[in-house]
């Protein structure tokens, strides 16, 4: 299977988790229709954290359904597996795990050092 229709595989997948998971959340909010206070329901806690979990679940999805878009895009224009900052090809091992990302491994890990704190220097002990 090439990588464009691996992306194509995922996208429809991404598309039904992303169906079922606006069911169950429909199903939820049904349920809790007639008493809407999860706070003095016995089961509140549990409707509560279904909620939150499904509600997380769906935003999870819905990003990843963004970026199998955005890399079917640049596949369109012929960008796909070229690296957004230095325009390098991205390592076929490197698509192969992570058909989304948009940049090659040294710029992702220089991306990643520049965000990591400065530790200062430790001052001699007296």
């Amino acid at each position: 299977m090439s990588t464009i229709e691996h992306l194509r595989h995922t996208r429809t997948e991404a598309l039904a988790l992303i169906g079922d998971l606006e069911r169950e959340a429909a199903a939820i909010a049904a349920s809790t229709a007639g008493s809407p206070d999860d706070e003095h329901d016995a089961e509140g806690s549990t409707i509560g954290f279904e909620r939150a979990r499904v509600a997380s679940l769906l935003e999870s999805a819905r990003v990843s359904l963004a970026g199998v878009d955005e890399a079917l895009d640049r596949a369109r224009q012929g960008n796909y597996g070229r690296c957004d900052q230095c325009g390098d090809l991205i390592g076929e091992e490197r698509l192969a795990l992570l058909p989304t990302t948009t940049r090659c491994v040294a710029c992702s890990s220089a991306r990643v050092t520049a965000r990591l704190p400065r530790r200062p220097l430790a001052s001699p002990r007296r």
